[in-house]
Parts: C-alpha cells; structure tokens; sequence
C-alpha cells in the first residue's frame, strides 16, 4: 500500500451547462478569485486550471487588473492553465478543430506564463484514436482522463497508443477527477480517510503515491486546503501538494506496462453518455456548416487574396472551439444555453462567410459579369454541377455553357422565373411615390437595363447585368415629372424582369482551382453528353449507379461493381424515455416501420442530374404515456419526404430526407440492410476510420448500447454512408443491417431513474426544446454500393466530394469580355490522402509568409503523397507550428507516410 499521497488542488469548470454561460462566468470570476487570493497567501498551494485556457480568458475580461497575478503564479509553476482552449467532445468535431483547439490554447497559455504540457482530458464522454498523436506530434508526452478506459488496465497509468504507433503516457483517473474529496469531507479526519482510501485501492498504485484530485465542478477548494494538509501530513504520512504537471513529472514512474491502441469508448468504469451523438440535431448541423465555412475561407483566403484575413478567422475559430465544449455541441444543456451555442456556431459561420466571399471577390473582378466564377476548395481536379441564374433562352432554344478554353458543355434548365415583378394601377400623382424605389439604378434587387414612358404608363425593364449604356435617375424624375403633369388621371406602372432560368451546368475545376464560364444560346437542342442520367416513373440512373423504388417506398440501389443494397431507407421510429444523456426504449415500446401511404414524383429527368420524390406517411405516436412506459395511443399523421438524386460522373445516389416533427419522446432512424450479416463497421472521423464490432464493453452502471460516431461516414460490408454532419449509428439485427438516427427527441437533461443508466448524468431540468417539435428535421447523405467496403470505394475521396461543393459567384467585370483561363492552386496525390486544412501563416524573423498544409494518411498502409503548386520550399511542422525541417523543393514535393500518419508542412 502507498504511504504517500499527492493532492492536486483544481476545479472542472463546465463553461455552460444547466446554466447558461454568462451566469457560470459569474461564479468562474469568484472562484478564480478565491485561488488567486489563496496561492498568493499560502506559498505551498497549487492550483490546475482545468486543463482549458479559456477559463482564464473568460476571467480576464472581467478582471483585466490580474492579468499580472496570473502571470506571476504560471511563472513560478504554482498555476497550470492550457493546454486546452476548451475541453471539447471529442467526437462531435473534426479532427483539424482539435488540433486549432490545442494551438490556440497552447498560444495563449504562453503569453500568460506558459502552457501545461498534459493533455488532460478529464470529463470527455470517450476520447479518439487519434489522440495520442495530437498530443506527440504537438510535444506532449503525458495525458490524463477517466471515462472510455477499457477493464483491461488495471493500474493508475497505461501507455495510450494512437493507429500511426504514437503513444503518450497516460493517467488513469480511475475513480473519477474528484477522487480526493471524499478524504477531505472531515479535515480533522484526512490522515485516517487517506489511509483508507489507499488501501481500498492499493492494486492500483503499485509503489507509486496516492493521487488525490481535490476539486470538482463550479467550486474552488477551500482556502484552508494547503493546511489541512500540512497538519495530516505532519500526522505521519507524506502528502505533497502539486500541479498535475508536477505529479507526472516528479511522483510517478515513467514505465508502464498496460497498452491501449485506439479509441476510449468502454463503459467499464463510466459512463460514456452515448445518446450526446443524437440529441439536438441542429447543434450537430450547425458545427458541420461552421467548421465547412472556415476551412473553405481559409483556403480561399491563402490562395487567391491579397488580403490577410487572420484576425477574423481566428475570431470564427474561436467561436467554434467554444462551442466544441462537452457541454456545448452535444446538446445537454438547457434550451436557453442551447440557443446561445446555435447563435455562437451561426457567428463562427457568418464571419468565416464574409472572408470567402471577400477573397473570391477577388479573382471575380476578373471574370465578365455575364460570366460565373467556380472555385474548387479541394486539391484535385473534379467535374462538378453547379446551379446558376441564367437569362432563359427564347423558346426552343437550348443553352450551352462555355469554358475559357472555348470548349461546350450541354445546360440542363431547371425552372424558369416568372417575368412580371409588379403591375400597378395609379393615379399619376402617386408616380413620384414609385420613383423612389429606385436607388441609383438598382430595382427590387435588378438593375434598370432601360424604361418606356408613354402616355399614361410607365414600363422599366429589368436585367441582372444591364446591356444598355448608362442610367440617368435625375433624368428619369423630369421625364416622369412632365409625362404625369401632361397626362393626369390613371396610370399603369409595370416592371419586367428578362426572362431569367436556374440552369444546370457542368464545370471542369483544377485542383485547389478557378475555373469560370458564361451560358448563351446553343444551335442545338439536343445534349451532346457522352453519359447522361435518365429517369422513369420509378427508376434514377447514371450509367455507375441505379436507384428503383420499391413498392414499400425503400430504395433498391446498383452501385458501379454490381453490388446491390436492397430495402435502402426503411425508417423505424420507436419511443424514446430517455434524456440528452442516453437513449432509453419505453416498457411497452411500439416500432413503426411501415408507412399508410406512398406517393412517387419525378421532379428531373437529365441529362445532367436526374431526381425523384418518394413521400411516404407514417401514424407516429404524439408522446408518450403519462408514466413514460408506454407509447400513447394518440397518432400523429407524419408525411416523410425523400428526395433520391443522381448526378452524372458520381458513384453514389444522394438522399435527403424530411419531415416536420410533431412528435414528441421518440427516436427515428434510417436503416440500410446489408446483403449479408457483418461483425465489425467502421467509420470516418478524426484523422481515423475505426472499426467497431456489434458491442461495447459495460461493466459500470451504464448499458453498453453500441451505438457509435461517425464523421465523414460509416461503411459496414457492402454499404457505405457519406455524412453531412457528425452522426450515430448502430449495426442492428445481428449484423444485418446498418441504422442511423435522424433524430431523437426528448424532454429532459437527465432523468433521475434511466433504465440503461444507474446514476443521474445531470439535474432533471426540462428541456422542451430538445423534442424539436414543430421543427422541420433534416438529413443529407449519400449511398455507395460496394463490395469492397469503404477502400474499395475510395471512401475517403468521395466523402470529401459529398461534404465539400465548389464555390460559386459571378463575375464582376466587364460584360461581354473574355474568360480568364482556368488556374490551379495545391493540387495533392495520394491514395486515401485527407487534406484537412491549407491557411495563410505568418513568417518568422527568418521567412516569409506561407501556405501550411495538413496531410493524413486514412489507411494502415505507407504511401507516397505528392504536392504540386507554386512553391519552392517546403518546412515539415509540429501540431503547434515549431519547424522540424525544411526541404528544397523542385517540380513537386513528395511525401512518404506512414500509416494514419498526420503530417504538416509549411510551403514557401
């Protein structure tokens, strides 16, 4: 048994939960007063920040006369803040939002004194495979958390070991982040109570001392602590006060035996919450939009502006490193925290927006204004459709597309936008009254191309890009001035819009690249494509995939290897008495899979796209029965609208689904059955495809439901899943089939008796706004057959296609000119290569600005990564951006990876 202990004082300081953030900040400022006034008064405390430097922001902006006390305490070692911004959910955002997570807190713990180099993890619900390489590749050898650890490690440390082979030693905290404060509960008692406790848990400890963990949530530890301690430990045992950077450095033996691989994800000895993977959909939505809008800005900014617009990408980051938090994005706060972590993503998107839009503004200048710009975020050239607004051509006449090059490309038109804006009787004194609509030229959003006054009306004739020399408004008010004088009584005021059209088009677009393009009338009426999708009543195809409807609503779908995935799309919705925390079936559970009504409409026939309609309608209880157990017997008539789509070139049908909830306490998912049984699924997310099999480890009070997280996708056997947005998913019915969750619905933050949960995760506080009723729910993904599974598939690549549209906007420069000619940016080979990001960074003293770029191998095979664009030297990175080495660059970069290696470099 250890006869010596070491206390690390700390709190965990959620930064919105049960209450929203500002009211937590108001309690974080008194808090962190006591610890500033403690340490300064007692030079044997130690404090740890929580692991998150965001606590120590949000407490300087209010108390910005401590920065220096703060300072000082970091400096001396007796306070450990960073190396976090935030503590996040691992899973519910991308692995490139972890590493600017770690950066940013990293960054800003240095200027406050210095960062804690631990990479604690103390209330994440699960952690992920790639972890230990975040942390290694950032300089951080130590880690430390407590949920996820599987019942195989039977000691305090175990060596956690990412897929590439890195490893960080880790601490284990077994008995949770709070294990010391049941030692402390009577201070005159310590010495006994940590006698009791050491040998409780001996087995753990193996020579090394005790660790106690004196904190827990909102609460700073009791001014008193450091003496409490001194006294117990002048009683006979060795206690020692410390950081937790100062436990691990100096109190514990660096060699451990115990090796995990992979992620964290066992419910042996905590509670993992799994149901924060489906609960607030919106909130899951949203992160995926945020993080999507950033990294496009990021790569428009760094390689077609001029403009450096660091300052307002490190604002949208922040905003969505915030909102990471483990009490943020997964949804388990109150409605009110909630609203104000949607608002937050929203401003993250917002400004991440305006620095897009402002960097393509650029090139477009350069683009005629009959003209559209097409931008292609990813480093390989791709085909892709775009939809734009197009003068409709003269009936019966087709339009083509035209490249920089002078080569065609068939249109196919979608609709056609109605000509008459307005027509208006008046008297002619109220003209004036119309006039002012008119600013400069622009009129309910055209622009004037020309006007016809005659007696007793007034016609304008509106163009999006005007075809007529200039436009004199002063002009135009004597004009209307004189006619209204000479002929009073009744005008006719009409505005015409040109006829304007949605058209289809497709565009080639080099990799990372520009590429631009203007429609005009062709002399044909017949497409030229060499492939091109078609549609019957109830059958999509493209000439790699084909879709037909069943006649229960399901899709039957061809992938291009012959593969057939049959029944795609069967929804079952069942009940659900849980919380935000964890899912929980009724008693009495009623399954609804099969749907009153079926109705099929084909929307497009090609050739470019084809589309169809499937609106199914299920009776979907309203609630569930007073006492939870049951599903009620009133039923809600619930039409679901699945909308099935091929595009031409793509090895995979894309499908949206959609409804208006109007149920309450229930959980629906999207089922894709498999052409046989499987064992094991695997899905995208984090710099990793993990593979899980059909259960999960319990041991604790929590039931192991498997169901897992998916990012990009998930695949099982024959079917792979493209996502929109991080997701959960489970494989059901032995292996035979693939079900995702669309939604889940439910009323409180915790339910105080959860039969898959023995403890409450939280208070039972309602939460209305967590059923989504009312809400109109949303989903997007993408099916590709394959026998192969997601390798076969090319898995990684086509995610990136799905999740990741090219970029559009129209030219701004002068109409009828020519077309600049298409340019490429970073253009990257490499098989099952993901480029998570490519950003402007600043130069040392040294060099220069460059462009950083951050590779990962997604496969347990080498490979070879070769990088091309205009660069001539190339500084391989760490995670935190400190050089390793450089490299003189020729024709091209070439990169050899190791197996789900994270590799970055800066290119000059």
């Amino acid at each position: 048994m250890s006869d010596s202990a070491v206390f690390v004082p700390h709190f965990h300081w959620d930064r919105e939960w049960y209450e929203p953030f500002q009211v937590f900040r108001h309690r974080l400022v008194a808090a962190l007063d006591t610890v500033l006034e403690t340490a300064e008064s007692d030079p044997d405390f130690r404090f740890t920040v929580d692991g998150q430097l965001a606590a120590i922001e949000d407490y300087l902006e209010m108390r910005p006369e401590n920065r220096d006390r703060v300072v000082a305490l970091v400096r001396e070692g007796r306070l450990a803040i960073g190396p976090w911004l935030i503590l996040l959910d691992e899973f519910l955002c991308s692995g490139e939002t972890i590493v600017r997570n770690l950066q940013m807190g990293w960054a800003a713990a240095e200027e406050l004194g210095g960062a804690m180099p631990v990479g604690y993890l103390p209330d994440m619900f699960g952690h992920i495979a790639q972890m230990p390489q975040i942390l290694a590749r950032a300089g951080i050898e130590h880690a430390a958390l407590w949920r996820g650890v599987p019942g195989s490690v039977d000691g305090h440390a175990f060596n956690w070991r990412a897929p590439d082979g890195s490893q960080v030693r880790t601490e284990f905290l077994f008995d949770g982040y709070d294990n010391g404060l049941d030692v402390l509960l009577i201070p005159e008692q310590i010495g006994r109570a940590l006698g009791d406790y050491a040998e409780m848990t001996a087995e753990r400890w193996g020579g090394d001392p005790v660790l106690a963990m004196a904190g827990t949530d909102h609460n700073a530890p009791d001014p008193q602590l450091a003496s409490w301690l001194r006294r117990a430990s002048g009683e006979g045992r060795a206690i020692t006060v410390a950081t937790l950077d100062e436990y691990l450095r100096k109190h514990v033996r660096d060699e451990v035996s115990a090796v995990v691989t992979g992620e964290l994800r066992s419910h042996v000895r905590g509670n993992i919450l799994p149901g924060v993977l489906s609960v607030r959909l919106g909130l899951k939505q949203r992160m995926a939009l945020a993080e999507r809008t950033i990294d496009h800005a990021e790569r428009m900014n760094a390689l077609w502006s001029r403009r450096d617009d660091s300052p307002f990408l490190h604002l949208a980051w922040h905003k969505i490193i915030e909102s990471t938090a483990h009490d943020s994005v997964v949804g388990s706060g109150t409605d009110e925290t909630c609203d104000q972590v949607a608002a937050r993503l929203a401003e993250a998107a917002q400004t991440a927006r305006a620095v897009r839009d402002a960097a393509l503004a650029e090139p477009a200048a350069l683009v005629p204004s009959d003209g559209h710009l097409v931008a292609n975020p990813l480093p390989f050239d791709r085909t892709a459709l775009v939809e734009v607004d197009v003068v409709a051509p003269p009936g019966g006449t087709a339009l083509r597309a035209t490249a920089a090059d002078g080569s065609t490309a068939p249109v196919q038109l979608i609709s056609q936008a109605p000509t008459v804006l307005s027509d208006e009787r008046m008297d002619a004194s109220q003209l004036e009254r119309v006039l002012r609509r008119i600013h400069r030229r622009e009129l309910f959003g055209r622009l004037i191309d020309h006007y016809e006054l005659t007696a007793g009306e007034l016609v304008f004739h509106l163009a999006e890009v005007p075809s007529s020399g200039p436009f004199d408004l002063l002009i135009l008010r004597r004009e209307v001035a004189e006619a209204a004088a000479a002929h009073p009584g009744e005008w006719r005021v009409l505005t015409l819009e040109e006829a304007r059209a949605t058209a289809l088009v497709p565009v080639d677009v080099p990799a990372s690249g520009l590429a631009s393009f203007r429609v005009e009338p062709s002399e044909t009426t017949t497409s030229t494509a060499s492939v091109a999708t078609t549609a019957t009543d109830r059958t999509l195809s493209n000439g790699l995939v084909e879709v037909t409807v069943a006649a229960d609503g399901t899709l039957d779908i061809t992938g291009p290897d012959g593969t057939v995935l049959y029944g795609v799309g069967r929804l079952v919705d069942g009940g659900d008495r849980g919380d935000s925390y964890n899912y929980a079936p009724p008693a009495q559970d009623v399954l609804v899979s099969e749907p009153t009504e079926i109705t099929v409409e084909v929307l497009e026939t090609g050739p470019l796209r084809s589309r169809l309609s499937v609106t199914r309608v299920y009776e979907w209880p309203a609630a569930l029965s007073a006492d939870r157990d049951v599903r009620g017997d009133q039923v809600v008539p619930t039409p679901v609208e699945t909308l099935v789509e091929v595009r031409v070139g793509e090895p995979f049908v894309r499908v949206s689904t959609s409804f208006l909830n109007q149920s309450a306490d229930h959980r629906l998912r999207f089922h894709v059955p498999l052409p046989e049984p499987v064992t094991t699924s695997a899905s995208a997310g984090q710099f990793a495809v993990t593979e899980r099999g059909l259960t999960a480890e319990g041991g604790w009070g929590e039931y192991p439901l498997p169901t897992f997280p998916a990012g990009s996708f998930v695949s099982a056997g024959a079917a792979t899943v493209l996502l929109d947005h991080s997701s959960e998913y489970e494989l059901v019915g032995d292996g035979s089939e693939l079900a995702i969750t669309l939604l889940r619905a439910i009323g409180s933050i915790s339910v105080n008796i959860h039969p898959l949960r023995d403890e409450p995760a939280a208070s039972e506080i309602p939460v209305p706004g967590a059923q989504d009723l009312g809400m109109r729910i949303e989903n997007r993904f993408a099916v590709v057959p394959s026998a192969s599974g997601w390798r076969g598939a090319h898995g990684v690549a086509l995610a990136e296609e799905f999740r990741n549209d090219v970029l559009v906007t129209r030219g701004t420069g002068h109409a009828g000119g020519q077309l600049p000619p298409d340019t490429a940016g970073l253009q990257v080979d490499g098989e099952d290569v993901l480029v998570s990001a490519v950003r402007r960074v600043g130069g040392d003293d040294a060099q220069g600005p460059g462009t950083e770029v951050r590779l990962t191998a997604m496969g347990d095979t080498p490979s070879t990564v070769r990088v091309t664009g205009s660069f001539t030297e190339a500084t391989t990175v760490d995670l935190l951006g400190r050089p390793l080495s450089r490299t003189p660059v020729a024709d091209a970069l070439e990169l050899d990876l190791g197996p789900w290696e994270i590799h970055t470099v800066v290119l000059r």
